[in-house]
């Protein structure tokens, strides 16, 4: 790609040669000094974020039209595209890149800064705007102009890419000393009722996609909840410090899918997580499209002022009661939904109910109970299913005529 530096609004080539770079081993010999490259990969920006006197890695374009940037204490996890194009259907994806970007130089102490990127593709030409703040939550004021020049099946906006190998949901399947293995482990719709969303993350036996009608959403995106080293047992990945992602809609996008893709995968060097928002309209050749979206990148802690009980691990194993030598044909799903009023409420409330939707399938046996000594309560299903039915399973708690936590949404095979 082309970068160019823009100063007092003229834009100047920005040249590299072999002399800007380091080159190692082998390398260092065989490459001519001062060789001038046509263009470069990627770049990255730099910024204080986690110490005033430290110029830390902020965001990072690398390639294609891949980036990711960093919140306070993070360190890289999931990434983000410009653009999705035709993912997981019968016909090729297409991958659309940047080819060139036009940094504005900022000004002495700014706390932001501003991009723009080209994009180009077999199907659509784009014109990118980046604003990019950092912070405790780095944020990035996305604009995004498409002009198509064919018919595209399926518009991503808003890509997001990350990796899920296993949890408690399916450890089982993995003879690894870690307990979790994951960038992210959730996809959160905030709806526009303010309802909010929680499908828990798998890593399929086979290509899986889900689809979330929504209109004007709040938000949504990719999470890593699990903060503590303990949950990962992994001290050179740091799986706790990865960040969570949301995008956040800027003006009206009216009616739309959030669609959820789980690629099987048995290395965690894949990332096998895409989620995306696509437009009710499909795009013509001819047609163009402007739309804007904020990209929070951090922890993305809860606020205080929340007082829906999030779901704070999903976990399944064989059906029925422990110990049975032959238990019976269901999946045991168990959602922990942790704090808020719901975790304030004695074990013994009689208004605190279970609401369980089962589709392409039936809730054998439902327990809900409160964890002695803990703002934890506990929801228990048995599954049963066909053979290769695919289940969508929805859970929440009830009471006081409201809905007292988040949506568990999971998606399961029977095998």
């Amino acid at each position: 790609m082309k970068i160019h530096e823009v100063v007092a609004g003229q834009a100047t080539e920005m040249t590299f040669t072999t002399a800007d770079f380091e080159y190692r081993g082998k390398l260092k010999a065989e490459v001519p000094a001062d060789f001038t490259l046509p263009g470069v990969a990627g770049f990255k920006l730099n910024h204080p974020v986690n110490r005033p006197d430290l110029f830390d890695e902020v965001i990072s374009f690398v390639g294609a039209s891949y980036f990711r940037a960093l919140g306070q204490g993070n360190a890289y996890g999931l990434s983000s595209r410009g653009l999705a194009i035709n993912t997981g259907l019968s016909k090729a994806e297409e991958f659309p890149r940047f080819t060139g970007f036009w940094l504005e130089k900022p000004a002495p102490g700014a706390a932001s800064t501003t991009i723009y990127g080209a994009l180009d593709s077999a199907s659509v030409t784009g014109a990118y705007r980046f604003v990019i703040t950092a912070g405790i939550e780095t944020t990035v004021d996305v604009t995004a102009r498409l002009f198509f020049r064919a018919p595209v099946d399926e518009l991503g906006i808003g890509p997001l890419t990350s990796m899920f190998l296993f949890a408690a949901v399916n450890r089982s399947q993995f003879d690894d000393y870690r307990p979790q293995v994951h960038d992210s482990d959730g996809l959160r719709i905030v709806r526009a009722d303010g309802d909010v969303i929680w499908r828990a993350l798998n890593n399929p036996k086979q290509l899986a996609s889900s689809y979330f009608a929504e209109t004007r959403p709040q938000r949504f995106g990719l999470h890593q909840r699990a903060r503590d080293f303990a949950d990962y047992q992994d001290a050179e990945a740091h799986y706790q410090q990865r960040p969570s992602v949301d995008i956040e809609p800027q003006g009206d996008w009216g009616a739309g899918r959030i669609r959820l893709v789980e690629i099987p995968s048995d290395l965690e060097v894949h990332d096998n997580i895409v989620a995306y928002w696509v437009p009710e309209k499909k795009p013509a050749a001819g047609d163009s499209l402007e739309l804007s979206y904020r990209m929070h990148w951090g922890r993305l802690e809860l606020p205080d002022t929340e007082d829906r009980a999030f779901v704070a691990e999903t976990s399944s194993g064989v059906g029925g009661a422990a110990g049975l030598s032959t238990p019976p044909d269901t999946r045991k799903f168990v959602i922990d939904f942790k704090g808020g009023m719901l975790g304030r409420l004695p074990a013994e409330d009689g208004e605190v109910m279970p609401v369980v939707t089962v589709t392409n399938g039936k809730a054998d046996i439902t327990t809900l109970h409160k964890i002695d000594g803990t703002d934890i309560w506990r929801l228990v299903v048995d599954i049963a299913s066909e053979s290769g039915a695919v289940c969508e399973l929805s859970a929440h708690v009830a009471g006081y005529g409201k809905k007292l936590s988040e949506i568990w949404m999971f998606q399961w095979v029977k095998p």
